[in-house]
C-alpha cells in the first residue's frame, strides 16, 4: 500500500483551485465585459496602477512577461479602444501606453466581475476562514518573506 503524499495532495488541491478560479473569473468576465481575456484584464489593472503612462517594457517587467506578450495584449486592447499609444513628452522616440475613457469604464466593469467571482469562490468560507486563507496565501505567495498580510483587496 502506498503512503499518501500530503504535500503532493496539497499541490494538486492548489492546482485544482487555480483552475476553478480561472474558470469562474472567465465566466464572470464574459458576462460583463465581452472580448476581454484574463490576460488583457490583468494588463488593464496593472496599467491603472501607474501615475503616468508606462512604457511597454515597464508593463512587461511589472507583469513578469516578455515584452512581445505585452505588445500582443496592447495591440488587442488598442484595437478595441481601451488603450492608446502616446509619445513620451520628453523623448518622442519612446512610446507610452495609457488608458482611454473606454478603458477606465472597462476597469470598473472588471472590478465588478472580479468581486462577483470572488464572492462565488469564497462563499463556502466564514469571515474567519477567509482571513486565515488570506494569511496562508500571503505566506505562500511571498515564499515566507513576510509581505503584506491580512488578505485585503485580493480579488
Amino acid at each position: 500500500m502506498t503512503t499518501p503524499d500530503p504535500d503532493g495532495l496539497l499541490a494538486e488541491q492548489l492546482l485544482r483551485l487555480t483552475r476553478r478560479v480561472h474558470r469562474i473569473q472567465k465566466r464572470h468576465l464574459q458576462q460583463r465585459v465581452l472580448g476581454i481575456t484574463p490576460a488583457q484584464s490583468r494588463l488593464l489593472r496593472t496599467l491603472a496602477e501607474y501615475d503616468t503612462p508606462p512604457r511597454m517594457a515597464d508593463l512587461a517587467g511589472r507583469l513578469e512577461v516578455v515584452p512581445r506578450a505585452v505588445t500582443t495584449l496592447v495591440d488587442g486592447l488598442e484595437a478595441s479602444g481601451k488603450v492608446r499609444r502616446v509619445p513620451d513628452p520628453t523623448n518622442r522616440r519612446v512610446i507610452r501606453i495609457e488608458l482611454t475613457d473606454d478603458g477606465h469604464e472597462t476597469l470598473r466593469e472588471l472590478h465588478g466581475a472580479r468581486r462577483s467571482a470572488a464572492e462565488e469562490i469564497l462563499a463556502p468560507l466564514t469571515d474567519v476562514e477567509r482571513r486565515v486563507l488570506g494569511t496562508l496565501l500571503d505566506t505562500l505567495v511571498d515564499g515566507g518573506g513576510g509581505g503584506a498580510g491580512g488578505g485585503e483587496g485580493r480579488c
